[in-house]
């Protein structure tokens, strides 16, 4: 009688400890739960369980992100087939996110990977030790959204008390015991830098004075343009402590005075509303600190000049700084293009009654009707501006975030026939969210770009290059059959390619010739055709998703 022997499973032991105190011991957490993972897989010897030598230990890391290059580690070396089972202390220890966990056991599964945890005796191996895992996954991850709410009151109240919690303090100020005491050394600075931009009104010329006459910062290097607004616009120089959208009074003494204060403000919207007038007319950049990609990078304005003409793009940061494979899928974007999607989208809500009425509630019927009316009317890149927070952009839609308050606060400002408010830096605390499902397509015309949107894909758009080459193939075609001494010639490779269009599909002629072709069709997508096969033709066209007949 044979003896069957146990299959060989290879154990590899995952540990994880959120600080870095302590790790310096020569006995630490890691250890701790190392030495008892390792005995546990002991125990299991008669099941074939073998430890492997290589440690996949992530000293001072979150159990809320999965860029842990421990675990980055492990789950390659399960792709590689070097792990059978991956055994760890408590199950928070590999994540504490529900979403993170299920991304995480279905790579598991798909390389035949076990999941176990010593402390709380289940594996992902039975339906039950599933189940059994997300509950406690989403008991971890509840404790750990509470522990972040919890963190994030305490700001607020610390901030309403007007204790100082962003860490660094500002030029002029030193932070001690969540309080800024005025530092000696540099209060002047700051005081000079606004006396001078109140004299010489431009932060440019203003970065000129000090560099003229060594003025440098806390680490001896010139002030940047945008430290310089920084200071300028900073609220806790006449000792307020700002949080989020709200001002509180602070503990601490202002180092400006707040009539001073006010002026520096006041030239400063001054200088951003003729910047912005004179920019709208030559270089506009309506997303300009508002379009993101979709792995959150900003997406500066830039722009090419070919043939004497000014071509826009908004361009990923992370190509910019030479980061391409930190780059979200859509990485570059013709400006014009994006623009007019959120334009029109912007457009689209404000018009919409069921969106603005809610915002209308508190007012009277006079008001609400006044505004109904006429806001569309009032919606140009200012106003789009205004409002706007965040726009990112996928490969299949776009979000626009909306910032509540404002939107309120231009209401007001049209119903008033006042001035509109300043745009918001960031996102908002109240956030409308918009989605616009898109679709980006590349065609041949002049290399161009196109964000397709429902409304496009429904109007038929003639494209002349496509129904001239139809033409084309006929008129060729019936010349070479009708003179004899055309054969005797060679024909050149473009022309048979283009006498070729003859023979396609009835279908696909008759939707070129009335503009219902897909917007990306191109005239290289049809020489690629090869078959004479009229539902084959159709069958090669629809098998790209842009391609609708």
């Amino acid at each position: 009688m044979t003896v069957t022997e146990k299959k060989v499973l290879k154990c590899a032991i995952y540990t994880r400890k959120s600080s870095e105190e302590g790790l310096e011991q020569d006995f630490n957490s890691l250890d701790a739960q190392r030495e008892a993972c390792e005995a546990y897989i002991k125990s299991q010897q008669h099941e074939g369980w073998t430890l492997i030598e290589k440690q996949y230990n992530d000293g001072g890391f979150s159990g809320g992100t999965l860029e842990r290059p421990a675990l980055r580690k492990l789950l390659a070396d399960i792709e590689a087939g070097k792990v059978d089972i991956v055994v760890v202390y408590k199950v928070d220890r590999l994540t504490r996110s529900l979403m993170d966990f299920s991304k995480i056991v279905e790579r598991f599964d798909s390389h035949e990977t076990s999941f176990v945890s010593i402390t709380q005796h289940f594996n992902t191996t039975s339906s039950m030790g599933r189940l059994t895992l997300n509950i406690l996954l989403s008991f971890a991850q509840f404790e750990r959204e509470v522990t972040g709410e919890r963190i994030r009151d305490k700001m607020l109240a610390s901030k309403k008390k007007g204790m100082w919690m962003n860490g660094i303090a500002p030029l002029g100020y030193l932070n001690k015991d969540r309080t800024l005491e005025i530092d000696e050394e540099n209060v002047e600075k700051v005081r000079l830098i606004f006396d001078k931009y109140l004299e010489l009104k431009s932060v440019p010329s203003l970065k000129a004075y000090l560099e003229e006459n060594k003025i440098t910062t806390r680490s001896g290097k010139d002030f940047s343009k945008g430290h310089l607004y920084r200071i300028l616009e900073n609220k806790t120089y006449i000792g307020k402590i700002e949080h989020k959208d709200k001002v509180y009074s602070g503990l601490h003494d202002g180092i400006i005075d707040e009539d001073i204060f006010d002026k520096a403000q006041k030239i400063l919207l001054g200088n951003r509303i003729k910047n912005k007038n004179s920019s709208s007319i030559k270089n506009p950049s309506l997303l300009a600190g508002k379009l993101f990609d979709d792995k959150n990078n900003y997406m500066s304005p830039s722009h090419s000049n070919t043939r004497n003409r000014k071509y826009r793009y908004y361009v990923s940061q992370a190509i910019i700084q030479c980061r391409r494979n930190e780059a979200g899928v859509v990485s570059k974007i013709p400006a014009g293009e994006i623009e007019k999607v959120i334009t029109q989208e912007i457009k689209d809500f404000v018009s919409d009654s069921n969106n603005v009425q809610p915002l209308l509630n508190d007012c009277n019927i006079h008001k609400q009707k006044a505004l109904l009316n006429n806001i569309a009317d009032k919606v140009d890149n200012h106003f789009i501006r205004t409002i706007l927070g965040k726009v990112v952009i996928y490969k299949e839609k776009v979000e626009i975030i909306i910032c509540k308050n404002q939107l309120l606060k231009v209401l007001e400002a049209i119903y008033n026939n006042m001035d509109l408010p300043e745009e918001i830096k960031g996102e908002s605390e109240n956030p409308i969210n918009i989605t616009k499902n898109i679709r980006i397509s590349s065609t041949a015309r002049n290399g161009s770009v196109l964000i397709l949107t429902d409304s496009d894909t429904q109007q038929p758009e003639i494209n002349p290059i496509l129904v001239k080459a139809i033409a084309k193939s006929y008129l060729w075609n019936k010349q070479i059959l009708s003179d004899e001494k055309i054969k005797d010639f060679t024909i050149s490779s473009y022309v048979k390619k283009v006498i070729n269009l003859r023979f396609l599909s009835p279908k696909i002629i008759e939707s070129i010739l009335n503009g219902a072709q897909s917007r990306d069709l191109t005239i290289q997508n049809l020489f690629d055709i090869k078959t004479l096969d009229w539902e084959e033709q159709e069958k090669i066209l629809n098998s790209e998703p842009a391609f609708t007949f």
